[in-house]
């Protein structure tokens, strides 16, 4: 039988005798095998996706919330609380269900997929839009938990990123070794300060003999740690990253320096042709976002930046079907035909 995430990763984990285990059966996502575009074939290059969009509520944030959730039932409490553009809060709203806790959501109006307020919604979460941007929402949340009796799942608990780090404990038990590259959108930057945090403690107790160089993509217009500051008004269609000021800012530059990787900035237009092409090529449906990573290392490869016969692993973060809008915008259903076989024949192209 299926085992929670935290009873198969116990011993990495801070998880004791008296942790209560909030799980929905989380983890353990599929590892695929991608064919590759063209550039990636003709090198040798192994290209994998770890799809998180098979999580219980279709995102990768599930492996954080069922550690963080389980910490605070531990203390506790009676609530929980979170700002999000959409994953956090499904998750949030999920596993506080499941525990028998409030969930309170934080969202900043007109930036969530619709998608995921109606996950949260229909979890029970109490859910709160302010008119400003996701840096706003979080500034709140983070109020909010200090002065009331409300625990903070963002990913600025620590327990969150415990959580999360799972991702490259599976990897590297599926793989048999690390990857030489790992590859993924960066936004709120939790999960590649988890993946590297991860990797690296495979690497120094010797389980791996090496770690992955890690590529962090941001969209271009939402790309604070490619510029350097933060961005006041992040704008961009990848909206899971769509965030100006990422909590996890020093963790994801520490992951990006200590690797030998990098974090860059991809457009909107590549993320859209990453997104398709999972769709059309490979029979992933991701959300934009998730797309970005494949996105930044498609130019990679177009530059020659990744060696011949190099294995890469791309997180896929979020299920399709978490922001359904993009998908209806960025195909258009044909117009009808009449009822005969011969209409039908030709309308399917045969």
């Amino acid at each position: 039988m299926r085992r929670p995430l935290l009873e198969r990763y116990r011993d990495r984990l801070p998880v004791g005798p008296d942790t209560p285990i909030v799980s929905l059966l989380e983890g353990d996502t599929p590892l695929v095998p991608l064919k590759g575009p063209p550039e990636a074939r003709e090198r040798g290059v192994r290209l994998f996706a770890k799809y998180e969009g098979a999580n219980p509520t279709g995102s990768f944030k599930d492996r954080g919330m069922t550690m963080a959730v389980s910490k605070a039932a531990e203390h506790g409490a009676a609530a929980v609380a979170a700002a999000s553009t959409g994953n956090t809060a499904a998750s949030a709203a999920a596993y506080a269900a499941r525990a028998g806790m409030k969930a309170i959501v934080v969202l900043p109006a007109g930036y969530v997929a619709a998608g995921k307020v109606a996950q949260s919604l229909v979890h029970g979460a109490r859910i709160v839009q302010v008119s400003g941007n996701f840096d706003d929402a979080l500034r709140l949340v983070r109020e909010l938990t200090e002065r009331y009796p409300v625990t903070l799942v963002n990913s600025v608990n620590p327990f969150r990123i415990q959580g999360q780090k799972t991702l490259a404990f599976e990897v590297a038990d599926e793989l048999g070794r690390a990857p030489d590259y790992h590859a993924l959108p960066v936004g709120n930057a939790g999960n590649i300060t988890a993946h590297w945090m991860g990797y690296s403690e495979l690497y120094e107790d010797g389980t791996l003999e090496t770690r992955p160089r890690m590529l962090g993509f941001q969209a271009a217009g939402a790309a604070p740690i490619v510029r350097g500051e933060p961005v006041a008004e992040p704008k961009t269609v990848a909206t899971a990253i769509r965030i100006g000021r990422p909590a996890s800012w020093e963790g994801a530059t520490r992951a990006r320096d200590e690797s030998g990787g990098a974090i860059e900035a991809v457009t909107d237009e590549e993320i859209l042709r990453a997104y398709h092409y999972l769709a059309h090529g490979e029979g992933l449906f991701v959300e934009p976002a998730s797309a970005a990573g494949l996105a930044g290392v498609w130019r990679w490869l177009r530059e020659g930046r990744i060696e011949d016969g190099a294995t890469v692993v791309l997180t896929l973060t979020g299920h399709g079907l978490k922001d359904p809008g993009t998908a209806e915008r960025e195909v258009r259903l044909p117009d009808p035909v009449p009822p005969t076989l011969d209409a039908v024949a030709r309308a399917a192209g045969l």
